[in-house]
């Protein structure tokens, strides 16, 4: 049930609170209860405003049910709305911040509670809170798991053939070599090794070919294609292929062998002292630079805030988006506050600025730059005097920069930068 989503009934007294998390069952019909939470509240707790209470409680209970409610969509059922209350506060302070910040992790949709029968347990829960509470482990081993698989044996090769590079480095720094062993599934297994005596380039070759297969046997692998731009090693070595039901050698272009080269070279520059575990490291590939995530890709006519509005008013998502959009959308929502139909920015000092889209951002510009008061400031400059004003959008200094470098009067009347501060004499020499 793995696509229901959790229904979390809460229930808050004065000095206590209890909750209960159901999933409906398969016909959708009967709710099944999975986990029972009570507390009582703490000296502190307990002098809160009641819809501060039901905030402690439901941030209290999120990271007690995290390994459930962070991958489902949870229902939660209550008499009041503890989320609208924190997500469209204008002013935030210690303890509404750090509720927030903790909440927006996770897909969380209010529920108006109609009828008492589904919340009797959690009334029941929190009347009887035991007082002698002590707060116990909730730590949920491999919480991080999202799947287990069992793949069973086949007999195609193409299913249990593994993948090796390697290579070897020789240098005035170091000698150090490098594996890679790609599993039949495409995970890959990298491993790298310093050389503590003197060695020439070929013999680096022949440890690091040494190394993989070693290391092949030691995870059971036993069809192998081997990868090396030298055919001279990759020709001699025949020992340890006899371990191995079937094994190929290919020479490969010493440009399409990075990765073992560099964890080669990685391996011959650094010093790390002996039976020193370093933990794996992930490689990625960026193909976009990360400033043009923020850069609209076309344009629709909508203003940059459209996905915004929504959610705090409605708490509601745009189509087709999936579990990690929604993610961000609610860590974004959290800097914005709603007044009626207009949109504010919480600043970092609190301050409340007004959002704006395309039509208005380039006649605040036009006025703060270069209007009665504008004193045809720098791109920097420009967009703190804007902000000061009390306006904001997301491409804010960007198109302050380049407004700035457009503005016809400020490249005409402008400081020569790069022109010398006196004439220049020429000197002849005879």
């Amino acid at each position: 049930m793995v696509r229901k989503p959790l229904i979390l009934y809460l229930t808050v007294n004065k000095n206590s609170m209890g909750c209960v998390l159901r999933q409906h069952d398969e016909t959708g019909k009967k709710e099944r209860a999975v986990y029972y939470l009570s507390k009582k509240f703490t000296k502190y707790e307990s002098k809160y405003s009641a819809i501060e209470k039901m905030c402690c409680a439901l941030a209290w209970t999120v990271q007690r049910l995290r390994q459930y409610m962070l991958y489902h969509t949870t229902w939660f059922v209550t008499k009041l709305d503890p989320i609208k209350y924190i997500f469209e506060k204008p002013y935030l302070f210690g303890r509404i911040a750090r509720w927030q910040v903790l909440l927006s992790e996770y897909d969380i949709v209010y529920v108006s509670q109609k009828s008492i029968k589904g919340s009797a347990i959690a009334d029941f829960l929190a009347d009887r809170a035991n007082e002698d509470y002590e707060s116990i482990s909730f730590d949920f081993p491999d919480e991080d798991l999202m799947v287990v698989l069992h793949i069973e044996n086949d007999d195609s090769n193409e299913l249990n053939l593994w993948k090796m590079y390697f290579n070897g480095a020789s240098n005035t720094l170091g000698h150090g070599i490098g594996a890679v062993l790609i599993s039949p599934n495409g995970k890959y297994y990298p491993a790298t090794t310093r050389l503590n005596f003197n060695c020439t380039n070929n013999m680096a070759e022949y440890e690091v070919l040494v190394m993989g297969l070693q290391a092949a046997i030691e995870m059971k692998a036993d069809m192998i294609d081997v990868y090396e731009d030298s055919a001279l090693v990759i020709c001699q070595m025949r020992e340890l292929s006899k371990q191995f039901k079937e094994i190929s050698f290919n020479h490969l272009p010493r440009e399409e062998n990075q990765i073992a080269d560099a964890l080669a070279t990685l391996a011959a520059m650094f010093k790390i002292k002996e039976a020193t575990d370093v933990r794996p490291f992930d490689l990625e590939v960026r193909e976009v630079s990360v400033h043009c995530l923020n850069v609209e890709e076309e344009v629709d006519g909508k203003p940059w805030y459209h996905d915004i509005m929504p959610y705090i008013q409605h708490q509601a998502y745009p189509e087709n988006v999936t579990d990690n959009d929604k993610r961000t959308l609610r860590r974004l929502a959290m800097g914005f506050f709603l007044s009626g139909e207009v949109l504010y920015k919480r600043s970092p000092d609190q301050v409340l600025l007004r959002c704006v889209d395309i039509t208005e951002d380039n006649k605040i510009m036009k006025e703060v730059h270069e209007g009665t008061c504008g004193a045809h400031a720098n791109g920097h400059m420009l967009a703190r005097q804007i902000m000061r004003a009390g306006y904001y959008w997301l491409t804010l200094e960007l198109d302050c920069i380049n407004f700035a470098r457009k503005c016809h009067k400020c490249q005409v009347y402008a400081d020569r930068i790069h022109a010398p501060p006196a004439p220049l004499h020429i000197f002849i020499a005879h």
